[in-house]
């Protein structure tokens, strides 16, 4: 055990440096290395606007601040600041041109293990492999931050935007992202929290893996390949964001257990949502409005709770493979804007289940030039001869308390999102 006298010795001193700390000025010309090495813990680092060509290691408590905007140029080689201690904050500067290795994960920002209670913020970040890379870190905070990956390259050979590995308690917040592989890339990172980010033109806006307990919430995932990757987690809440014109799908379920997803809108991708092994999970509330496929259910996806959801004016409302009905909507019920029944006694739930598939879905699944016979008499038999038949029954989604109108009324505006 350390004895009493040794810790009031370390903690007085921890207080004097405090006490002393100081505010240096860097000014063109000059080195914020330099500066840095004078420096003592807690001392703030004022750095004047310039052209800086350093790569700067922080490896103290400190706080580097640019006034006006200064840039840090890393000359194309490794990372342009790279941090080992727990207690720094970044805020006000341009940092560019990183290295190009993939396998050394040069990054604009790199955030070495144990580097907690770093706070970057309000910094643009461009032409750099990786924006961050943050690993094994306490309570980060990621603000305010525009970060532009290298445009010139294959979006395979570029690195994130902001990866987080292994780290708690992480603060994403308001940040602006595009033109790296991710967006966000998170993996083994529990209890952060992701709230108003931009994220356009990427592999993924944001890319979850084994992780868990986080909060994903307005947030804007567009004009990507995928809008919101969650795969192999729990217990996550994804609420109130916006994904939209996304080539593949807007928000991807897989792999996913005890999650909320609730209020979003989904609007314009080729799949709204791609649920997939998705169980004991609750979707309510969200938009699903002009995508070429509603929600594409398969791979087990039972046993979810899916209530008060808007389904208008997808090309196709649901693409389920499974072998046996699935039923949704037990309470309240959802909204399917080709919904043809009726509502005789006027309570706003029509008086016949909606069933999402029939035969003639699972054909053109299966076989999509039947999408040319759609309008043929033949087929239109065939779906009504299938009504009246079991045996040529198709499993489907069954809601058994069709809504009448739509829970949102604000939903015509996404229909311009529409992919074509």
């Amino acid at each position: 055990m350390r004895h009493p006298a040794i810790s009031f010795g370390l903690s007085a001193a921890l207080a004097a440096n405090i006490a002393c700390a100081a505010e240096l000025t860097v000014q063109p010309g000059q080195s914020i290395a330099t500066s840095i090495a004078d420096a003592v813990p807690g001392d703030t680092i004022l750095v004047e606007r310039g052209h800086y060509r350093e790569r700067l290691l922080i490896d103290k408590p400190l706080t580097l601040k640019g006034v006006n905007r200064p840039t840090l140029d890393g000359g194309n080689e490794g990372d342009v600041i790279r941090i080992k201690s727990p207690d720094v904050i970044i805020e006000g500067f341009i940092v560019r041109n990183s290295g190009h290795n993939l396998t050394k994960q040069n990054a604009g920002i790199y955030l070495e293990p144990g580097s907690d209670r770093a706070v970057i913020r309000n910094n643009v970040i461009n032409y750099t492999l990786f924006g961050l890379w943050i690993e094994k870190v306490k309570n980060v905070q990621v603000i305010a931050n525009n970060i532009t990956g290298m445009r010139g390259l294959a979006s395979a050979q570029r690195g994130n935007g902001i990866q987080l590995y292994n780290s708690q308690h992480a603060a994403i917040i308001d940040n602006h992202v595009s033109f790296t592989r991710d967006g966000i890339y998170v993996d083994v990172s529990d209890h952060a929290l992701f709230r108003g980010n931009r994220l356009h033109h990427l592999r993924y806006g944001t890319h979850y893996m084994n992780s868990n307990f986080n909060v994903w919430e307005n947030n804007q995932s567009f004009k990507n390949r995928g809008g919101l990757a969650l795969m192999e987690v729990r217990n996550q809440t994804v609420r109130n964001n916006q994904a939209w014109d996304n080539s593949d799908h807007g928000i991807m379920l897989r792999t996913i257990q005890d999650s909320v997803v609730e209020n979003n809108v989904v609007a314009g991708n080729s799949r709204g949502f791609f649920i997939y092994d998705a169980e004991y999970n609750t979707l309510r509330n969200n938009l699903v409005i002009g995508n070429r496929v509603g929600m594409h259910v398969w791979a087990g996806s039972i046993n979810n709770t899916v209530e008060g959801n808007d389904l208008i004016h997808n090309r196709e409302q649901i693409r389920y493979v499974a072998s046996r009905d699935e039923q949704w909507g037990g309470k309240t019920g959802n909204y399917w804007s080709n919904y043809l029944g009726w509502d005789r006694d006027g309570d706003g739930t029509g008086d016949i289940a909606y069933e999402a598939s029939d035969i003639v879905d699972r054909l053109t699944w299966k076989y999509p030039a039947v999408k040319l016979l759609l309008n043929s008499p033949a087929v239109q038999t065939l779906r009504m001869v299938a009504r009246q038949f079991p045996l040529l029954r198709a499993t489907s989604i069954v809601d058994q308390h069709p809504r009448m109108r739509p829970f949102h009324s604000d939903w015509r505006p996404w229909l311009a999102k529409q992919r074509h």
